[in-house]
């Protein structure tokens, strides 16, 4: 009987041990995050503004977390197909988001998503800000918003714009400028600004509200002409180029935005940690000169700051839209 009684304690008191290795182990296993590679959606074709943004994080996140970082471009859909890629994703992570303008304004513009999009994520962070940029062909006869409007006033449905898709800056900033002007532009939607840039600049399309980190070196280089810009002043990245408020319609401004998310339900500690990580790769002064070649301000918040912002764009553009009557047909 008391070897019984004996070997019952030992179980016992083996069963505690066992718990408490099991506490202490938990937490380690929680600050190893991460153990094995990440990978950055972006929800479009490379060589676009989104891709070169996610490229320059993706590289100083190697560098702040220890493990590599890919970017995986998955277009298409209006940015729904990467995006619904990382809303499947486990939530543990190692998958992230590179969301743009498109996040907040396909709820309003799509008429169905495979995704909730105010329950499917969890903001990380924001990345930055920039003004989109109206640029033309140089051999475009079109020099200013002035000539762009008398034109498409006498020549309804002649003119054309591109933009990346479906719901994408490139797109509202375009429905929003016919709209206020009363102009018929005829909308082009490609899959990324890649082939967008190479027809506009060949010259199969008229103009492209472009996000400026898809366009700026082209400017620079004069392979294309800016006319205005988005954003409801000037650019410091675009000195002498006007507003298009300024230009003939007051009360425009559409301002394209980078930020990072991951699937709904990774753990806080997980998106505290990259949060951390995305800002200290937005202090660097490398990071931030190659933003500033894009047109583009680091902006980086807390996750909270993200998530309140984009559900006020979602807000702003949701009146937008139905007003203007653009739907996912377009």
């Amino acid at each position: 009987m008391k070897t019984d009684q004996t070997s019952a304690r030992r179980v016992r008191s083996l069963a505690a041990a066992l718990l408490t290795v099991a506490a202490m182990v938990a937490p380690l296993a929680q600050a190893a995050f991460p153990e094995r590679p990440l990978r950055i959606v972006v929800p479009f074709t490379p060589g676009g503004g989104t891709d070169i943004v996610a490229r320059q994080l993706a590289k100083g996140l190697t560098d702040e977390l220890g493990q590599s970082v890919i970017v995986e471009n998955r277009p298409g859909g209006s940015t729904i197909i990467g995006t619904e890629n990382v809303a499947n994703s486990p939530p543990d992570g190692y998958t992230l988001l590179m969301a743009t303008f498109a996040h907040a304004v396909n709820p309003a513009i799509q008429k169905t998503l495979p995704y909730d999009t105010d329950k499917a994520f969890a903001p990380v962070a924001m990345i930055g800000k920039s003004a989109n940029v109206l640029v033309v062909s140089p051999q475009s006869k079109f020099k200013s918003v002035q000539d762009i409007l008398a034109y498409a006033r006498a020549n309804p449905g002649k003119l054309t714009f591109g933009s990346y898709g479906n719901g994408t800056s490139a797109h509202l900033a375009g429905e929003l400028f016919k709209s206020l002007g009363k102009v018929d532009i005829l909308h082009v939607p490609y899959k990324g600004a890649g082939p967008a840039i190479n027809d506009l600049m060949g010259r199969q399309i008229d103009m492209i509200f472009s996000t400026s980190a898809s366009v700026s070196g082209h400017v620079k280089n004069e392979q294309l002409r800016a006319l205005a810009v988005t954003s409801k002043d000037r650019s410091p990245s675009y000195p002498g180029v006007p507003t298009v408020a300024e230009s003939g319609e007051p009360g425009y401004f559409v301002d394209s935005w980078y930020g990072v998310f991951v699937p709904q339900s990774t753990p806080k500690t997980v998106v505290d940690q990259l949060n951390a990580a995305i800002k200290k790769v937005s202090d660097n002064k490398d990071f931030q000169a190659a933003l500033a070649l894009e047109g583009l301000v680091a902006n980086v918040g807390s996750p909270d700051a993200l998530g309140e912002y984009v559900k006020q764009e979602e807000a702003r553009w949701t009146k937008i839209i139905q007003e203007a009557g653009i739907s996912g047909k377009l």
